[in-house]
């Protein structure tokens, strides 16, 4: 009898003096394959493949925080991943985002332009195998007020 293991470990590979340049050009490239995360912080790009064990994390995680701002009665803006740039500094793609407190000036927004719009209230980053140090660092230096990173990271 043959058995399929459909879960993989998270694949990561770590480049560094990459230009802002080629990172854009690397976005663009991928951009049809969603199961990449790029991140970009002080010329280093971390690629990574995310792996089933990820995804239904974030998923559990993505659906506590909406299940809690419905109990609570807050409006939110649960947008998922998207890949937030500040050009020729850093990007990065949070495994899911919220607009809580600025929900109103972000609604149906098809673009979101930090320049122009406030970041999202609360990133949240799933650790299966690596840790997502630099995405914080991304996201701080955005100005993200509040980062949940659910860990299992060894």
């Amino acid at each position: 009898m043959t058995s399929l293991t459909l879960i993989q470990p998270e694949e990561i590979v770590h480049l560094s003096g990459i230009s802002w340049h080629t990172h854009e050009s690397l976005l663009n490239e991928l951009s049809t394959n969603r199961r990449l995360r790029l991140t970009y912080y002080q010329s280093n790009l971390e690629i990574m493949v995310l792996s089933p064990e990820h995804e239904r994390y974030k998923k559990i995680v993505g659906l506590f925080v909406e299940t809690l701002a419905e109990e609570l009665e807050l409006d939110i803006d649960p947008l998922g991943c998207t890949t937030f740039k500040y050009p020729e500094l850093s990007s990065g793609e949070p495994d899911e985002f919220f607009n809580i407190k600025n929900v109103k000036s972000i609604q149906g927004k098809t673009r979101i332009n930090l320049q122009e719009y406030p970041p999202p209230d609360l990133v949240v980053e799933i650790d299966i195998t690596s840790n997502s140090k630099d995405s914080c660092a991304v996201y701080a230096e955005m100005g993200v007020p509040e980062i949940w990173r659910y860990n299992l990271a060894i």
